[in-house]
């Protein structure tokens, strides 16, 4: 068994910038743009404002999710001082969070089929190739460990757990690990049904929150044993000090009202650890069961603690959301400073607890990026600047 995995490379790509580094500069600036779609088309009267990245082109041969991951992930590489001759000679495994990985691009091959007439079967052969973890290995030529995890919206967040067990397990050198997701018509579709969405720009925490808004968008991780990073000389930004996954069983879309499972999570996380954490990067949403149980169990487990939201800038992405957060996780501990939490402006009484107001110092040793996901499903990541 190995150490805690090093965070020796990131990459991120979202409606806040088309990089980690342009991602920051947007949370410092408190700068979002949420609009209706260029590219999603809905009979809905309610323009919906999204999170889009605009401009982004990609090869034909690609989806969307596949494109978004590659682009990260050269970034993180990049980043890690690595180039793919250098995986070579490594066991690196691939782990990637989503939630629908572009099968969902597929609705005019799915609407002549139930038509009953004959259509090419290429929309559905694209697919299949385009599993995300798959693309990601086919194209930088790795054998080790391959896996795409779909656990609804802590997808990104598991995947950087289980990426890092490996690393601990010793299965691996190095881990490429992330998530992404793009915009559908049919994900945007369900959500409005739900009533979750927000006609305006979402509220994290805010009194008068109304839901969410949906966004698209790729983070990846490179994680490395301690054995590697030492042989290369490559600098740990953070390292993944614990992760923790606990399901409420409660419901099939709501949270726990006490956020029983979130608590498991979280304390798993934590461990043995008491102290030290300088802020929590919280999953968020706007919708006002999320925010009211994560708030209340944040308040109550790490009273004191800074906490903010970044889905007002970013939007949801979903199977994404737990890995951009992880990477603006790892970049705001180590820049030793947080954003304001977008969108919030009137504290909620039912709360008891308040967000992030404005960009603010900050100090300790770890941090905390949670998690929470449709099924009852919650996750935890504790990353520091701990030796190993």
């Amino acid at each position: 068994m190995t150490g805690a995995p090093a965070v020796t490379g990131l990459g991120c790509l979202c409606a806040a910038g088309g990089s980690l580094s342009a991602c920051l500069e947007s949370l410092r600036a408190g700068l979002r743009q949420p609009k209706p779609s260029t590219r999603i088309i809905t009979t809905h009267p309610v323009p919906f404002p999204v999170f889009e990245i605009p401009g982004f082109e990609h090869p034909s041969e690609l989806l969307r999710t596949s494109a978004l991951l590659l682009a990260a992930c050269r970034e993180a590489l990049a980043d890690a001082g690595l180039e793919k001759a250098d995986l070579a000679g490594l066991r690196v495994g691939v782990c990637v969070g989503t939630t629908v990985g572009c099968a969902l691009s597929n609705e005019s091959f799915c609407e002549a089929f139930r038509k009953g007439l004959d259509p090419d079967l290429g929309p559905l052969q694209k697919v299949a190739r385009n599993n995300p973890a798959a693309v990601l290995s086919r194209t930088l030529g790795l054998t080790g460990p391959s896996q795409t995890v779909v656990n609804a919206c802590s997808s990104g967040t598991d995947a950087i757990g289980i990426g890092a067990s490996w690393i601990r397990a010793g299965l691996c050198d190095l881990v490429l690990a992330g998530g992404a997701d793009e915009l559908s018509r049919i994900t945007l579709d369900g959500f409005i049904a739900l009533k979750i969405v927000d006609p305006g720009p979402c509220r994290p925490f805010d009194r008068e929150r109304k839901g969410l808004n949906l966004g698209e968008g790729a983070a990846l991780l490179v994680l490395e044993s301690e054995e590697s990073r030492r042989r290369r000389q490559a600098k740990a930004r953070a390292r993944v000090l614990g992760y923790g996954v606990a399901c409420d069983a409660h419901h099939q879309t709501a949270p726990h009202p006490e956020g029983a499972g979130l608590r498991r999570a979280i304390r798993a996380a934590l461990g043995d650890r008491t102290g030290g954490v300088a802020f929590v990067n919280a999953h968020g949403t706007g919708t006002p069961d999320n925010d009211r149980v994560e708030g209340r169990v944040i308040a109550d487990l790490l009273p004191g603690v800074p906490f903010f939201s970044t889905k007002g800038h970013t939007g949801h992405t979903l199977g994404a959301a737990g890995a951009i957060e992880a990477a603006f996780t790892v970049a705001n501990l180590e820049a030793g400073w947080i954003p304001a939490s977008a969108g919030f402006a009137t504290p909620d009484p039912e709360i008891g607890s308040q967000p992030s107001e404005r960009v603010q110092a900050v100090t300790g040793s770890s941090a905390l990026s949670l998690s929470l996901a449709f099924g009852g499903n919650n996750a935890a990541l504790l990353f520091g600047q701990e030796l190993p």
